[in-house]
């Protein structure tokens, strides 16, 4: 009888996880291997946040099978949950008491992968050789040996630094102290590093909207707490979403709430902001753009995206977009310099293998190398598709289906939908917009054209 194909999967959170369900139906040996002491270690670090996709989004159809032996019960699917609520009812479940309990090493942080016998210039024979997968853990270096890899351990941990030019600005490193990268705990855990402070976010993405969100609530009962809204970007109205557009409705709800704060002027906003300099001004911190324009806060809190660590493959053949550090069949699909939708076309194995490294996969979070708007869906799909591929199951493997929600925020003009996410109709204009329709009942001709009914500015 054939020896069943081993496959290393770098990180256990939710994708990793899935993948080693269907690894497991696909008659496949995971080796699941987590850095952090108890999987799901970076949903653990954005635990306070509620998602924005329901549960019906989040739940991977492989790992629901496994649980069900277990007599667990999904759900309601219509539910949003929190990060905590994510790991409580279904990741930690499925973790320690399903049948992929037997194969998750938590505390094993991989360093390197190469071939067995072959470093990354030696070619003749290489696809036949098992991958070795170097780790660390408490006893110190190990090595171990695998048919194929499946690297999901995504980009919490690679934060994008502050400088506008892709490199940390001059000061952050040695300022460390008074910044934070993602989205912390505002309201609770760093409740008393934020309040009664006055606190520049940078960013313009979900992670920055909902800091500066909970920062103006935080000033509610935190007197002395401002916030401050650095973005790059010189029309803020880019942030607000979809609004009722959008399907995932927590995602277009969460819009329309910032652009009332940044209408209401709770938000202080600084708009065409690239910095490059960060100093001491006097206890605060100076955070300087180009050109020398400055914002004084206490701490800033960059939410400028994450990127791809890469380190622990360069001892393989990797073919990445030179730009986006994607696949490079998968980057044209996902570029934010051309898509502003959140949705990407139906893709698995074929786009994300490596041909120059067969049985190399990146998944998950980190296939979209810089690139933001990923689903856990997306990462579910991916990893269907890659372990059929593995376990020789071609048809299944190029047979990959996905259907996301709709984001509601393709267009980028726009001021019609800033209209609405902001309330201007009838009221003062926010940032961004220079004139509201005079009366709501009015509609505009641009309105009509996009097929709009009520207000709508001209």
């Amino acid at each position: 009888m054939a020896r069943a194909k081993t496959v290393a999967i770098i990180g256990a959170g939710p994708v990793g996880l899935a993948a080693a369900a269907h690894a497991l139906e696909g008659g496949l040996t995971p080796i699941v291997l987590e850095a952090g002491p108890e999987a799901a270690h970076a949903v653990r670090q954005w635990q306070h946040v509620q998602l924005f996709s329901p549960w019906r989004y989040n739940i991977d159809t492989a790992a629901a099978r496994l649980l069900a032996a277990t007599g667990w019960n999904s759900p309601d699917p219509e539910v949003y949950p929190t990060g905590r609520e994510l790991i409580e009812f279904y990741l930690a479940p499925l973790a320690t008491r399903s049948a992929l309990r037997e194969f998750i090493r938590t505390s094993h942080r991989v360093t390197a992968i190469s071939r067995v016998g072959f470093d990354k210039a030696k070619s003749k024979g290489r696809a036949g050789a098992a991958f070795e997968i170097r780790t660390r853990n408490g006893k110190g270096d190990a090595a171990l040996q695998a048919d194929a890899v499946i690297d999901v351990s995504g980009t919490w941990f690679s934060p994008n630094p502050a400088g506008s030019n892709g490199l940390p600005a001059l000061g952050e490193t040695e300022h460390a102290g008074r910044i934070t990268y993602g989205m912390p705990d505002v309201l609770q855990a760093q409740r008393s590093r934020y309040g009664g402070r006055t606190v520049a976010v940078l960013g313009a993405g979900h992670s920055a909207i909902g800091t500066l969100i909970d920062l103006a609530t935080l000033a509610e009962d935190a007197a002395g707490t401002q916030a401050i809204w650095l973005l790059r970007s010189d029309d803020p109205a880019k942030a607000f979403g979809g609004g009722s557009a959008d399907q995932l409705a927590a995602r277009g709800e969460l819009g329309m709430a910032f652009a009332a704060l940044v209408r209401s002027g709770r938000i202080r906003v600084e708009t065409g902001f690239h910095v490059s300099r960060i100093a001491d001004d006097g206890g605060q911190l100076s955070i300087i753009a180009v050109g020398d324009r400055s914002v004084s806060a206490d701490e800033l809190i960059v939410a400028t995206g994450f990127r791809p660590d890469l380190s622990l493959l360069s001892e393989l053949r990797l073919r990445l977009d030179p730009a986006i550090e994607a696949p490079v069949a998968l980057a044209p699909l996902i570029d934010p310099n051309e898509h502003s939708c959140g949705t990407v076309r139906p893709h698995g194995a074929r786009e994300l293998a490596q041909a120059d490294e067969p049985g190399l996969y990146v998944a998950g979070m980190k296939s979209y190398g810089r690139a933001p708007t990923f689903l856990m869906t997306t990462g579910y799909e991916q990893v269907r598709s890659i372990t059929a591929d593995i376990a020789g199951d071609k048809a299944a493997a190029n047979r990959v289906e996905l259907k996301l929600p709709e984001t509601g925020v393709c267009t980028r003009g726009g001021l019609e939908s800033i209209a609405a996410l902001s309330g201007c109709c009838g009221g003062p204009a926010p940032s961004g917009v220079d004139t509201c329709c005079a009366d709501d009942a009015k509609e505009t001709t641009k309105a009509k054209a996009a097929g709009r009914t009520g207000c709508g500015c001209s």
